[in-house]
């Protein structure tokens, strides 16, 4: 399980924001879980509260399980970085299975599959996608931290 960033979290502004880290896993379901383990420690060493950790941890699990269900991707990768009033979520896929973008579905939430990009819009104050220069994806979501407005 490499990692694409071995060196301490980055602290841009102030202590609260501009904290940054990035790892990579193999697109493999049992990747989920490691993926929300990280996801989880890094937001307690930054003092995230449990009500935002939450939150971010099933946004990743969400995207995390995407990228590894609908794409061909080898790897995926998952950066996290800290702002004033939002935790930034960014995960990235290979892509190479064509799949068509990620969209929300309302019809979906009673479903046990298909639910997940409708509990992101739900858990974010806002997602999207962005399209990578070698075919793979990157789906980002910014959660709000506390205090802030979703």
């Amino acid at each position: 399980m490499a990692s694409s960033s071995n060196a301490p979290s980055l602290a841009l502004r102030g202590p609260a924001a501009g904290r940054r880290d990035a790892f990579h896993l193999p697109a493999r379901r049992t990747s989920v879980p490691e993926a929300r383990r990280r996801v989880t420690a890094l937001l307690h060493a930054w003092g995230t509260g449990q009500p935002v950790c939450d939150d971010v941890e099933l946004v990743v699990c969400e995207l995390f399980t995407n990228a590894v269900r609908h794409t061909a991707s080898e790897r995926v990768g998952c950066e996290l970085s800290l702002h004033a009033g939002h935790v930034r979520i960014a995960v990235t896929d290979e892509g190479g299975a064509d799949a068509p973008a990620p969209r929300a579905r309302p019809d979906s939430v009673d479903q046990e599959c298909g639910r997940g990009l409708f509990l992101v819009g739900a858990l974010s104050r806002s997602w999207g996608t962005r399209d990578g220069a070698h075919g793979g994806r990157t789906v980002w979501a910014e959660v709000a931290r506390e205090g802030a407005p979703r």
